[in-house]
């Protein structure tokens, strides 16, 4: 290989994203500070990567030999990596044992540059039937959905640390179909999230549109418009902050639902509310896993509104919840996971959730599958928007569910929930079924 060492430091930067945050002290006496290459030979330096000859110096115009550039990603490889970086890493490795021969450097980054921007996704159909205490067979009809969802996402480098990530949603529900014709209700194209991502070794920073991760489970599993940042190892504190959409999946679907309870004639407006929260979670790769968070959604002002004429606008508290949750793994079959919420509101202010899950169904391996039984109690005044398919927020009840991998990529699942309205104590069953397409 005739490439100089310098030259090949620019593939091999694709190291620095496994590896530490910010650029050690360069260690060799011939690489001047103003030089281009100072920042890259001090951080695969300081990473290992890269060594000198033992009188501290580079020596940055000699040509590499195909030996040495074996030896720098044979270093990478020996890295603790994991994620995305791994599979840069290993795809490095990957392209220069094959062809290391008879390749350069300047082929393997014009092949990674190629390959900058990635795509995945998946098509999805979703039918869902509830079936409520006293209701008739016309009704259970009218209460099926069938919902075709087809996703994008997007992932485009930025460079090392930073991409660019995105979610597109084009879904249309055949339930709702006019005449065999969709209507405004019935299919949407949205841009669900956007936003750009730091990854650096035990700190993230996200940036826009994008689904939160603070107890999502059993609290709030809606998108949020903001920050978010995450730092840590084996126990991960994430701080975010930001806007909420008001409608029906957020803290101000809560007031409206305690309004409407009294006064089923009055509709709401209300702006997006402030949202922020803080959460712990521990998660060293074993057995046991716990989480605990505080989440505040400030609601501001509410009109209520009467046939379009404004009936009273007030404004409501802000609602604090706090949420703890753990699971354990007793093998590679069985595990348990249960989570509590607390909430500041007057009403259905307490959320709990607890089941037992065996094996899991698998992606990339046909055959797999998994099954899990647990209970919810899903108060709306703790639970806004929990990620169940089958118990929801202001519900109680019993969720059975079983996936299955019949081919590579393709995911089938069926869930059975039954319980009853928390604030009425209507009964209901719901049969949920879901087939995805991942790409």
């Amino acid at each position: 290989m005739k490439k100089t060492l310098v030259s090949a430091l620019t593939t091999a930067l694709v190291v620095g994203a496994a590896s530490t945050t910010f650029a050690a002290a360069n260690p060799f006496s011939d690489v001047p500070a103003d030089h281009w290459a100072y920042d890259a030979v001090s951080q695969l330096a300081a990473d290992g990567v890269i060594e000198g000859y033992g009188d501290s110096t580079f020596k940055g115009n000699r040509n590499i030999t195909r030996y040495e550039m074996a030896q720098m990603v044979a270093k990478a490889m020996a890295k603790n990596t994991s994620g995305a970086d791994k599979a840069l890493v290993d795809k490095l490795a990957a392209e220069f044992a094959e062809e290391l021969n008879n390749l350069g450097v300047r082929v393997a980054k014009l092949e990674r540059n190629a390959d900058m921007v990635k795509w995945n996704g998946k098509a999805e159909y979703t039918f869902t039937r509830n079936h409520f205490e006293g209701q008739d067979r016309a009704a259970d009809r009218d209460s099926n959905n069938n919902k075709f969802l087809f996703r994008l996402e997007p992932s485009a480098e930025v460079n090392a640390n930073w991409h660019v990530k995105a979610r597109l949603d084009a879904w249309t529900d055949s339930s709702t179909d006019s005449n065999g014709i969709n209507d405004a209700t019935s299919s949407k194209v949205e841009l669900k999230r956007i936003w750009a991502q730091g990854d650096y070794k035990n700190f993230q920073v996200r940036i826009g549109k994008m689904g939160n991760k603070i107890a999502d489970d059993l609290v709030f599993d809606d998108p949020f418009s903001g920050v978010d940042v995450t730092f840590g190892k084996n126990v991960k504190a994430t701080l975010a902050y930001g806007r909420v959409n008001s409608g029906t999946n957020d803290a101000f679907g809560y007031a409206k639902k305690m309004e409407k309870a009294t006064n089923n004639q009055y509709d709401a407006t209300e702006e997006a509310s402030t949202y922020w929260g803080i959460g712990l979670n521990y998660d060293a790769g074993k057995k046991l896993t716990a989480r605990a968070a505080f989440q505040r959604f400030a609601l501001g002002d509410i009109t209520f509104t009467e046939d379009g004429v404004n009936y009273k606008t007030e404004n409501v508290d802000a609602i604090n919840v706090w949420s703890v949750g753990a699971g354990y793994k007793f093998d590679k079959n069985f595990a348990i996971n249960g989570a509590y919420a607390r909430a500041n509101t007057d009403e259905q202010k307490s959320a709990f959730a607890y089941g037992v899950s065996y094996k899991g169904a698998q992606a990339a391996n046909k055959g797999t599958w998994g099954a899990w039984i647990g209970y919810r109690y899903l108060g709306a005044g703790a639970a806004f928007h929990p990620t169940y398919d089958v118990v929801k927020s202001g519900y109680k009840g019993l969720e059975l569910g079983v996936k299955y991998v019949p081919w590579k990529n393709i995911v089938t699942q069926v869930q059975y929930g039954t319980g009853s309205n928390i604030a009425t104590n209507t009964k209901y069953n719901t049969l949920f079924g879901r087939v995805e397409f991942l790409f």
